[in-house]
Formats: structure tokens, C-alpha cells, sequence
């Protein structure tokens, strides 16, 4: 225990799914005081256990709905558990939606200090790290355009080149290396690579098996929101062609 960085003990989820519609707050504040609000329960994550060691690279795989989005987010601690305990040792950078943080109206560069301020980088060290923020991301000429103009790929280098301008004791990515060009992609991995040299954690979504290879030697397989398996890639993606 005392060797790991991210410890998920007995973890659930659950979200609460309305069955009526309601058109307003207030509506929806006068019914839940009158218990008018009916719902039914759904656990995304059911007794989650796991451990990740200082540097290692964990893949989590599942079908689309199996919680891997879910189970990022409650380490990241964006959402809190429903029972059990999430316990993480240091700095966490998470890359787990595209431009979360982001201001639609404010430019590149604006939202470069924006979402650093938000992942607890200060004000300096951005300043510091601007010249590499703008030539990792190839994004020199847009810098000063609002990013509602930017399409996806561009949101993809802009939130990668802010969250990786450290080296952060946990990396969680979601899904992001799937978007943008395969030059781009690489450029990512090399990142990757070279941050997990330096001994920084990584929890990883994929749908590519052949992502997950490249930079994790260890799966979590997920399926509705149960543990499956715990092991290695390969073996962990056999047994994901059988579900």
C-alpha cells in the first residue's frame, strides 16, 4: 500500500436518472420538497479495487458505457464516490474532456493562463513556458484567435501542450490522442514516453488496443461498471474479445 500513488478501494458510483421531465430549477426544487421526483438508480462503477505504483502506465478498456470515463473522473476527483475511497498521492493533471476549462469567447493564449489557473499552475510559470505551450501545440498562428473557432484537433493540441508543460505525478487521458493527426499523435506519445521516464503515473482510455500498447503494459477491463480483470494488455484484451 505504502508503494502506491493511486489507491481505488471498494469504489461505486451511482447517478440518480429521472423519469419525468421538468422544465425549470424551481420546478424541480418544489418538486423534490414534495417528493414528487421519481427516479430510477444506476451504479456506474460497482466495488472497484485497485493499485497503481509510482510510474507505472494502466490502460482501462470496456465497452462504450463499461465506466471508463466514470472511474478517470472519480480518480481525478471530479466526482466523488458514492462508497468507497479514492486515495491519490500528489499532483494530478487531467485531460479527461476537450476543453473543459476552456472559455469558448477568450482566445488561445487567454485560455492557456485560464485552464493552467484551473489545473493550479501559476501565473509564472505559464509566462515561463508560453514559447513551448505555442511550439508543441503548431498552434503559432492562432494564438490569438477565440478557440470557438477551433476545431476539435486544435482544442486536442491546445489542452494537451497546457497539461503536460510539467511533469505531473499522475496523467489521466481520455480518449484525447484519438483526435488530431497521426504526426500529432506521436508527438503525444513521445511526451508520454519521456514523462513516464521521468516517473510520472498514467491512467489511460482507449478504444485502440493498439494505443494502449504503446504505452501501458497493464489492464483494467471494465463491463458494466464491474471488474473484470486486472492483468496484462494482451491478455486483458483477449479477454475483452470474448464479452
Amino acid at each position: 500500500m505504502s508503494d502506491s500513488i493511486i489507491e481505488v478501494s471498494d469504489v461505486s458510483v451511482m447517478f440518480r436518472l429521472y423519469r419525468e421531465r421538468v422544465d425549470s430549477l424551481k420546478e424541480f426544487m418544489i418538486k423534490k420538497m414534495k417528493r414528487q421526483i421519481a427516479y430510477d438508480e444506476f451504479w456506474a462503477l460497482q466495488n472497484i479495487n485497485f493499485q497503481v505504483g509510482k510510474g507505472e502506465a494502466v490502460g482501462l478498456v470496456g465497452k462504450n458505457g463499461s465506466g471508463k470515463s466514470t472511474l478517470l473522473k472519480t480518480v481525478a476527483g471530479v466526482l466523488k464516490p458514492t462508497k468507497g475511497a479514492v486515495h491519490v498521492k500528489g499532483s494530478v493533471a487531467p485531460m479527461i474532456e476537450l476543453g473543459a476549462g476552456f472559455d469558448m469567447d477568450l482566445t488561445a493564449t487567454e485560455n492557456v493562463f485560464l485552464n493552467g489557473a484551473i489545473l493550479g499552475y501559476p501565473k509564472e510559470m505559464l509566462e515561463e513556458n508560453m514559447q513551448n505551450i505555442v511550439d508543441f501545440s503548431e498552434l503559432k498562428d492562432f494564438m490569438d484567435v477565440p478557440i470557438k473557432n477551433f476545431s476539435s484537433g486544435m482544442f486536442a493540441r491546445l489542452g494537451f501542450a497546457v497539461a503536460t508543460i510539467y511533469t505531473p505525478d499522475i496523467l489521466i487521458v481520455d480518449e484525447i490522442l484519438s483526435v488530431g493527426d497521426w504526426q500529432f499523435q506521436a508527438k503525444c506519445h513521445r511526451r508520454i514516453h519521456e514523462m513516464l521516464e521521468r516517473g510520472t503515473t498514467l491512467l489511460f482510455v482507449s478504444h485502440s488496443i493498439e494505443e494502449v500498447k504503446k504505452v501501458c503494459s497493464r489492464a483494467i477491463l471494465l463491463n458494466h461498471g464491474q471488474m473484470l480483470m486486472d492483468a496484462d494488455v494482451d491478455k486483458v484484451w483477449e479477454r475483452y474479445n470474448k464479452i
